[in-house]
């Protein structure tokens, strides 16, 4: 789940204090001096600390972090929030794509690597016929950094706020609901060349609000397993263990991959979805610290 916090609310002030350190050492001279004394201010007021374990850093003061391996209930974090309702009593305001899955979970847990792109790929990658990897488009199709052959996960973002859907998660808030509560429902697919396989474009935005004045994907998917239901934040690769989201997000995880076909996706960009996505997104590495993790009831 991406951020995109540009100065909607408060909740943007919290995240620009929790900009890696990488960024601040870009500056000379002087200037690196003031951004310096910036973040130290920044981080006395809001008690935002890192401390310093055997293994690695690791950030205090935040409630529990996503993305986990769903297999596991384990997590100590003490951080409690009120869980969002049910999807069908929110609004629906983005739905966006991760290449590999940021979760790990029964069905999606071989490791790639650990770089932006990296992830968990879905266990029946390697079962895969040559018809089914072969790309249609040769790499030059309409939604960017997707192939057949790969794992995404798909990220349908839910906000109590009266909005309606759009570009990042800055649709999900607005000047008079600036803390909604957030929920995302997740499904991880294995990306094929197969037209038999499910057609993305069926669960994208239904177009205009139901009966109930509320708006909703034309449908979720089914049939994947039970979800996992736990308290988490956002993700995306900017955050680590060490760098956390400050954000409060209801999550339900489907445990089994689902195959779609790589058409479908190259269509729902070709064709202009209203939240402006044309590629799939890094990931945020697995969370695997138990202080960062919520007990999962």
């Amino acid at each position: 789940m991406r951020t995109y916090l540009l100065g909607v609310s408060a909740a943007a002030l919290i995240l620009a204090a929790c900009q890696p350190a990488e960024e601040a050492a870009d500056v000379a001279g002087d200037e690196t001096v003031d951004v310096a004394e910036d973040v130290v201010e920044t981080a006395a007021e809001t008690a935002e600390t890192v401390t310093e374990t055997a293994e690695a850093p690791i950030c205090e003061g935040f409630g529990p972090q996503t993305p986990r391996d769903i297999t596991s209930a384990a997590g100590t974090n003490p951080v409690e929030f009120a869980l969002a309702p049910d999807p069908s009593e929110m609004n629906l305001c983005n739905i966006h794509t991760h290449t590999n899955a940021e979760h790990k979970g029964p069905d999606f847990s071989v490791f790639v690597n650990d770089s932006d792109y990296g992830g968990y790929a879905c266990n029946d990658t390697e079962n895969l016929t040559e018809a089914e990897l072969v790309d249609p488009f040769n790499g030059e199709g309409a939604f960017g950094r997707v192939a057949p052959g790969d794992t995404i996960e798909v990220h349908w973002v839910f906000s109590s706020c009266d909005i309606t859907p759009g570009e990042g998660l800055g649709s999900c808030l607005s000047d008079t609901c600036e803390n909604p509560l957030l929920r995302v429902e997740a499904q991880t697919f294995l990306v094929v060349n197969d037209p038999d396989a499910l057609d993305f474009t069926q669960f994208d935005y239904a177009g205009s609000a139901n009966e109930a004045g509320l708006h909703q994907p034309a449908m979720l998917p089914t049939g994947t397993g039970d979800p996992v239901l736990f308290r988490g934040s956002t993700t995306g690769p900017s955050y680590t263990q060490a760098t956390c989201s400050p954000l409060q997000v209801t999550w339900n995880v489907r445990p089994q991959c689902a195959r779609v076909d790589i058409s479908s996706l190259h269509r729902w960009a070709e064709e202009g979805n209203v939240f402006n996505e044309t590629e799939s997104h890094g990931v945020r590495q697995l969370v695997t610290d138990p202080r960062l993790l919520s007990p999962i009831e």
